[in-house]
C-alpha cells in the first residue's frame, strides 16, 4: 500500500504538478477550452424546487426556505478535448457528468467571483477515482511509462474503478443517477449529494453508433418528443468514519447505513437548446463545487485540491476567452453568466 500524502507541502507540490500538466494540455488542445468535462451534451434551463415541508434538521442553507430557483444544467463527458471542436466519441468509455448552477441564491459564499450562485457537480458513479491526490496525479501518468511496475500495481484499484465506470451503458443522460462523490458541509453536519431521475431508464443492450448519441438522445426527449425530465435531489448524512468516511474517497456510503433523503426536485421542461447561442453560453460558463454557500462548503482533501485546481484552470480559461473575444471574429459571442 502507498502511504497517504504526508504533509500540506507535499500535497501542494502534487497540485503544482497536476496544474502544470493540465495547463500544458490546455495549450495544446485549446487554451480557452475545459480540460475536464469538455464535451457537452447540452446546456439546459430548469428549476430547483425546494421541498415544502422539510424537518428542521434539513432546513439548511439553500434548503432553508421552500422556494423555486432557476437553474442552468450542463450534461457532459468527463474526458479532455482532442482539439477545438474534436472530442472523443460517446461510444468510448467515459465518466458522464451533470453540473447544476442555481441562480439568485442569497447568502454568504465561500468564493466571491459569483455572488448569487450555488453549484453542484456530480458524476454517474458514487465514488472518486482515487484514494488521494497523489494517486490522482500518478493515474494521469499511467500510460506514459513514467511509473514503476510497483507503482502501477498500487494503482490497480483505480484502474478497476475506471473499468467499472466505462462498462456502464447509458442511453440518455436525463435518465440516470449522479453522485457528488465527495462530501460537503450541511450546516454543522456532513453530507453527500445525489440526483436520481424520477423515471430511470433501463440500460440499453447496445449503444447507438453515432459519436454524439447522448446529445441526440436529449434533443429527441426534450425537443422532438416534448417531454420534461425530473430528478429527486437527495442527501446522505455522515454517520461515522467506518461506514461513511470523509477521507476515504473510494468507499461508497451505503444506502443501508445512510438512507437518501429528498430535499428538492430538479425539473427540466421540454425545450430547444441545440443551437449556436446556447452552445456559446455553455462554452463560457464556469462551474465549481466552491461556488457555494458557507453552509454547503466542500470538505475533505480531494475537495480542497479541487478548489485550487478549478480556480487556476478557470482563471486561465477565462483570460483566454477574453483574449479571443478581443480578436476580430465576427459572430462570436461568449457569455460567462446567464443573467
Amino acid at each position: 500500500m502507498n502511504n497517504p500524502v504526508s504533509s500540506t507541502t507535499e500535497q501542494e507540490a502534487l497540485l503544482d504538478e497536476i496544474i502544470a500538466t493540465s495547463l500544458q494540455a490546455q495549450q495544446q488542445t485549446g487554451p480557452d477550452l475545459r480540460q475536464i468535462h469538455s464535451k457537452s451534451h447540452g446546456l439546459l434551463w430548469g428549476e430547483l424546487i425546494i421541498e415544502p415541508h422539510l424537518s428542521e434538521d434539513l432546513r439548511v442553507g439553500l434548503f432553508k426556505t421552500p422556494q423555486t430557483y432557476p437553474v442552468w444544467i450542463r450534461f457532459s463527458n468527463g474526458g479532455a478535448p482532442q482539439k477545438r471542436g474534436t472530442f472523443n466519441s460517446d461510444n468510448q468509455p467515459d465518466v458522464r457528468g451533470i453540473a447544476i448552477k442555481v441562480i439568485n441564491v442569497d447568502g454568504q459564499k465561500v468564493l466571491d467571483d459569483e455572488e448569487k450562485t450555488q453549484d453542484f457537480i456530480l458524476n454517474n458513479y458514487p465514488i472518486f477515482l482515487t484514494k488521494d491526490v497523489r494517486d490522482y496525479a500518478d493515474l494521469a501518468k499511467a500510460g506514459s511509462g513514467q511509473l514503476t511496475p510497483e507503482r502501477m500495481e498500487e494503482l490497480t484499484y483505480a484502474f478497476a474503478i475506471l473499468q467499472k465506470i466505462g462498462s456502464k451503458k447509458i442511453g440518455n443522460p436525463l435518465l440516470i443517477q449522479y453522485w457528488s462523490m465527495a462530501p460537503f458541509k450541511f450546516g454543522d453536519k456532513f453530507v453527500k449529494f445525489s440526483v436520481k431521475p424520477q423515471q430511470p431508464e433501463q440500460p440499453p443492450e447496445t449503444i447507438p453508433e453515432s459519436e454524439n448519441y447522448l446529445r441526440e438522445a436529449i434533443v429527441k426527449y426534450l425537443t422532438l418528443e416534448g417531454q420534461e425530465a425530473s430528478f429527486d435531489f437527495l442527501i446522505q448524512f455522515y454517520v461515522d468514519d467506518e461506514k461513511t468516511p470523509i477521507e476515504n474517497h473510494v468507499q461508497e456510503w451505503q444506502e443501508a447505513d445512510s438512507p437518501f433523503i429528498k430535499v428538492a426536485t430538479v425539473r427540466i421542461p421540454s425545450q430547444k437548446f441545440d443551437f449556436e447561442e446556447r452552445k456559446r453560453l455553455d462554452e463560457g460558463m464556469l462551474f465549481s463545487p466552491w461556488h457555494t454557500l458557507l453552509e454547503h462548503e466542500p470538505v475533505g482533501s480531494v475537495n480542497l485540491s479541487r478548489k485550487r485546481l478549478y480556480s487556476e484552470l478557470a482563471k486561465y480559461r477565462r483570460e483566454q476567452i477574453t483574449q479571443r473575444l478581443r480578436e476580430p471574429q465576427p459572430h462570436t459571442v461568449v457569455q460567462d453568466e446567464p443573467l
